[in-house]
């Protein structure tokens, strides 16, 4: 499918309908500038920002994304087949005719917008059927002569329909259901269509949909997960928290609970702004990959050679992080390449005021070990914004945020913000003052949402925005971690603790072995705000924890073998220590 016939059937249908862009954005909320870039085919959207549009012109959502490659074609026939032709099974076995064709819609929907509208009408007619079959059933016993000829005419008359539709829809993938109540599609009579589904498959199904399943294939019900939740951050003090599982490289459970404002009892909810710390770099680590795909950079070329002069010779335009001063004198940094930087292997520390003179220098050499650094990130960031020309902003809205539909998410504190977001919580609920003066930084500015990083972590797992190559590299251990711990003093111990779990550093993200593929994860740790992350890519789930608590890493352990199965996490070298544990 390509962007430019996305823009000129988006184009079409908006002059059509007599709208601007501007008053299309305002319809859909999306964004002006994201409009105009699909429209200049600069860009393919993603499917959510596909279907608010298909919704604010009143058109299906394929009306704007035709099928054009020959091997979909092969595989929507098949499907479609499923879907029209499994309901003569309701002949046979009750209520089938409208259960089977719904799980499959479920199922499919999302795949292919033709499935989506097929699988609606299909549902439409069948719910319909039923109630003929029952009105007809009335006529029988009410109404003298003709209700005989009703009653025996309306069950090979839905027959007839339904074949002739399996014929129309291979040959022409289209289909036509006369008589039916649009359940499905209006929004007068969708709940009450909705309520009709459940009562005939209620006592037929044992809500499948209402179980998460964990690593090892076990399951858990989501009213268990909720009350463990609950439990555990009354406990522990956790005054805000949200909480997603991943299977079958889907969100299956969102959890957001406790307050944004906890002295003034204001709740937190999915749309609330959440400063994200270093889940920064998870979203950094992914435009960098971008831009190496792009071939704009080169992961293991030395950073400096990109410059047409010495990074410490360039004038500072932000307040201190592109200030690279202190690097005239050092004899390392000039060796720094992307990989080192993505794999925490600079020598830089984490932040240059962690040094006891507050100044930024290479302490070892250069891709020999790890050690955590911030400044690595940002070294990076400037970088690619002096080979860009553009700001890391502008870089992640093109690049990450606009395509995957993360609408409230930055690098910079944004004024719309201030309407929803939420504090940071000290040990014993009160509230730290909410920073809105960074400027953005690779490493640790993102300001971002529960519903928009569940969007990343969910195209991270559908390997969208990148290629399997790509991806494979991100995930590969680039270098061992051996440390006692993350960080303090015995993150200078070594230990041969963690050998059995490989546990090492790939790009951007840490990397450890399991008997379900690699464990991937990414944590944030900022005033007030913890946050943790764990993708386990080859079976597809995964678990994303963010509070706004300094007492948010006490549950990470409970939480995660509880809900996902995860004992492989090394919550001691990260010292995520349990809050039953604390001294």
């Amino acid at each position: 499918m390509t962007s430019q016939s996305i823009a000129k059937n988006l184009i079409y249908h908006r002059k059509s309908q007599g709208y601007s862009q501007e008053e299309l954005s305002k319809r859909t909320n999306v964004t002006l500038r994201t409009i105009q870039r699909i429209e200049n085919a600069e860009v393919n959207p993603h499917l959510n920002t596909v279907k608010l549009l298909a919704a604010a012109l009143d058109i299906e959502v394929e009306e704007l994304l035709p099928l054009q490659n020959p091997k979909q074609e092969t595989i929507r026939k098949k499907w479609l087949l499923l879907l029209h032709a499994t309901p003569m099974l309701g002949m046979f076995i009750p209520a089938c005719n409208v259960l089977i064709p719904l799980f499959l819609w479920i199922h499919k929907r999302e795949d292919n917008p033709i499935y989506d509208m097929h699988g609606r009408k299909i549902i439409n007619f069948h719910i319909t059927a039923i109630l003929l079959v029952v009105l007809s059933f009335v006529s029988l016993i009410t109404i003298q002569k003709w209700g005989f000829f009703i009653f025996i005419s309306t069950i090979p008359l839905c027959i007839a329909i339904v074949i002739f539709n399996i014929i129309y829809a291979l040959q022409k993938g289209k289909c036509f259901y006369p008589l039916s109540i649009p359940f499905l599609r209006s929004k007068a009579i969708k709940t009450v269509g909705l309520l009709m589904i459940l009562a005939i498959s209620g006592s037929c199904i044992s809500q499948p949909q209402q179980m998460v399943e964990r690593l090892d294939g076990s399951t858990i019900h989501k009213d268990s997960i909720s009350a463990k939740i609950n439990l555990l951050m009354n406990e522990a003090k956790v005054q805000g928290m949200a909480v997603a599982l991943f299977n079958k490289k889907q969100p299956v459970y969102v959890n957001v609970n406790g307050y944004k404002n906890f002295p003034e009892k204001l709740v937190l909810t999915d749309s609330t702004n959440i400063y994200g710390a270093s889940l920064s770099k998870a979203v950094f680590s992914i435009l960098v990959m971008k831009l190496v795909e792009d071939k704009v950079i080169d992961l293991d070329t030395p950073l400096e050679s990109y410059l047409p002069k010495k990074i410490y010779e360039y004038k500072a335009l932000t307040r201190w992080h592109d200030d690279f001063s202190d690097l005239e004198a050092d004899s390392l940094y000039h060796k720094i390449t992307a990989r080192m930087c993505l794999a925490h292997t600079t020598g830089f520390p984490n932040w240059r005021f962690f040094e006891s003179d507050r100044k930024l220098r290479v302490n070892f050499e250069p891709g020999s070990q790890y050690h955590y650094s911030g400044e690595g990130f940002v070294y990076l960031q400037v970088v690619l914004e002096r080979i860009t020309g553009k700001g890391l902003e502008e870089l992640a809205q093109e690049l990450i945020f606009q395509p995957l539909g993360m609408d409230d998410s930055s690098y910079q504190w944004q004024p719309r913000f201030a309407k929803d977001f939420t504090y940071g919580h000290l040990k014993d609920g009160s509230l730290y003052e909410k920073d809105i003066d960074n400027e953005p930084r690779s490493g640790s500015t993102l300001e971002t949402t529960a519903t928009d990083y569940i969007r990343f972590l969910t195209a991270v797992l559908n390997q969208e925005l990148l290629s399997e190559v790509s991806y494979n590299h991100i995930f590969s251990p680039q270098i061992r971690i051996r440390s006692l711990k993350h960080f303090g003093p015995d993150s200078k111990t070594i230990t041969a603790r963690y050998n059995t779990i490989n546990l090492s550093c790939g790009l951007g993200w840490l990397n450890f072995t399991t008997p379900y593929g690699k464990g991937v994860s990414k944590g944030g740790h900022g005033d007030g705000f913890q946050h943790y992350s764990i993708l386990f890519p080859d079976v597809g789930k995964g678990m994303l924890i963010m509070t706004n608590s300094d007492n948010g890493e006490g549950i990470y352990k409970q939480l995660l073998e509880y809900a996902l199965g995860d004992t492989f996490t090394p919550w001691e070298w990260a010292g995520y220590i349990p809050y039953d544990q604390e001294q």
